[in-house]
């Protein structure tokens, strides 16, 4: 696993990061926990999956880490508790039954849930995520009750203490305090530790600079570019909606995300050939898929209307 060091806020995050440093059995442990905690969420997935990664949304997480100057790690993390906080409170409300003399006119589709029993406490759910992703972080300063509620002042969320402490209850009980879930960020940073103990000459450095670039683009843009992946997939301009359905895996399979990420990187670096190859031997995703991910991406990176070279 990529060795963090301690290092200022205001510092690039690539500058607190030394590769080569673990032992190939350590590697190998840290890819086989991670390919199977990956399998297992992707068993698990379902329909709503990824409905709470919208782009403003994500825009708005990585800028409060941005903002506290936290670790890009505690960006992502969050971004899953989200996910999966927002997933379970829907699914107990809708299924929860209607108490006697209760009305049973409920919204009829869950966005519309969300916004009747969330719109005020949305902004401040998504920060209680941040606050729980950075508790975990071993790597970023910790953000006191007092900077948490100026620093919500300051983007017109005027709350107390107290409520910033019920809503991060009320996030852990959601979750049932299991907060160790997957991230797209853990994926890269051990794929690349992999590849740099195979590939001693690949610039990991530089590429792991670009690897940041890439996954806060991807994660921005991550609608539009898992639907040109599907339209690729299915060679078809407007899949139905069973290869809709099929195709969510996909887009939640952070594995194939990392090894996307780390591709797109090396093929701004001109090391495409170096790089992919070694990816598909460590996870046994096929060239073709890492290609398939890369191409849909770059061109989301350069235009649509632009010309991208081919990917081999």
């Amino acid at each position: 696993m990529a060795k963090r060091l301690f290092f200022s806020p205001s510092k690039s995050n690539a500058a607190g990061v030394k590769f080569r440093k673990a032992s190939f059995d350590l590697l190998t442990d840290f890819l086989v926990n991670l390919d199977k905690r990956n399998k297992d969420n992707l068993l698990s997935s379902t329909k709503y999956c990824g409905n709470f990664k919208n782009k403003r949304v994500i825009e708005y997480i990585l800028l409060i880490t941005k903002e506290l100057r936290l670790d890009p790690l505690v960006g992502y993390h969050a971004v899953e508790l989200l996910q999966r906080f927002m997933v379970k409170y829907i699914e107990d409300f809708i299924t929860a039954p209607t108490p006697k003399g209760a009305t049973s006119n409920r919204p009829r589709s869950y966005e519309d849930v969300v916004y009747n029993k969330l719109k005020d406490k949305f902004p401040l759910i998504i920060f209680s995520c941040v606050q729980l992703a950075n508790k975990l972080s071993l790597h970023s300063h910790m953000i006191d009750n007092n900077t948490a509620v100026h620093f919500l002042h300051s983007v017109d969320c005027t709350v107390s203490k107290q409520a910033l402490l019920e809503s991060e209850l009320m996030v852990l009980k959601g979750l049932k305090f299991r907060l160790n879930v997957l991230n797209p960020l853990t994926y890269v940073e051990i794929l690349l530790e992999v590849l740099g103990h195979n590939e001693p000459s690949v610039p990991m450095k530089h590429l792991y600079h670009y690897c940041h670039h890439v996954l806060q683009f991807i994660s921005l843009e991550r609608t539009a570019i898992y639907e040109t992946l599907l339209m690729t997939t299915t060679e078809r301009v407007s899949p139905s909606r069973e290869q809709r359905e099929q195709f969510v895996p996909v887009t939640e399979d952070c594995m194939l995300l990392g090894v996307g990420v780390i591709a797109v990187a090396a093929f701004i670096l001109r090391k495409w050939e170096q790089v992919v190859g070694e990816l598909s031997h460590i996870t046994r995703i096929s060239k073709r898929s890492i290609t398939d991910f890369a191409h849909a991406t770059l061109v989301h990176i350069v235009g649509i209307s632009s010309s991208v070279t081919p990917l081999s």
